[in-house]
């Protein structure tokens, strides 16, 4: 990225609570011993660049943890993931949806660093600050999952090893 002192403040960045983890079950049991794969958003951050009234561009970096569950049936999966541009706390402004691979590779957890480059925040002129904005992450759930995640279950990617 150009060195040039930003005109202003990045925009926050996280990954959404309720969507920052995934738990795949292959069966109708939401229990361990059904668990075929899980992920984890463990970190994110960001970059931007914006001078006068060019547009500002954003890169984010997400850490991701992946498990391999008992019900796993291969060595490999793709997980979805989202990233969104907001008002502060309010409006999704743009979001894009993307995919990670896990190659387990004979282990139960991977880990991997995906760079979104170019990610774009509209700003309507060069006196809107990058603080006015934010940049959420997370995983591409189903209703199951979402509501699995808010009643704060989980399990840990090396559970039961």
């Amino acid at each position: 990225m150009d060195s040039r002192q930003n005109a202003g403040p990045c925009p926050p960045v996280a990954a959404l609570y309720d969507a920052s983890r995934i738990v795949e079950f292959s069966g109708d049991s939401n229990s361990f011993n059904e668990i075929s794969y899980t992920g984890e958003i463990t970190g994110v951050e960001l970059v931007c660049r914006y001078l006068d009234d060019q547009p500002m561009r954003a890169e984010v970096e997400i850490d991701f943890a992946f498990g391999k569950g008992p019900q796993a049936d291969s060595n490999r999966h793709t997980y979805r993931y989202w990233v969104a541009v907001t008002r502060r706390s309010s409006k999704v402004l743009a979001k894009q949806y993307f995919t990670v691979d896990a190659n387990f590779a004979g282990n139960t957890v991977d880990g991997r660093r995906e760079v979104i480059q170019d990610i774009l925040v509209p700003r309507a002129d060069e006196t809107i600050s990058g603080s006015n904005f934010e940049v959420i992450v997370g995983f591409d759930l189903t209703d199951e999952q979402l509501a699995f995640n808010r009643e704060g279950r989980r399990f840990r990617l090396d559970a039961g090893s």
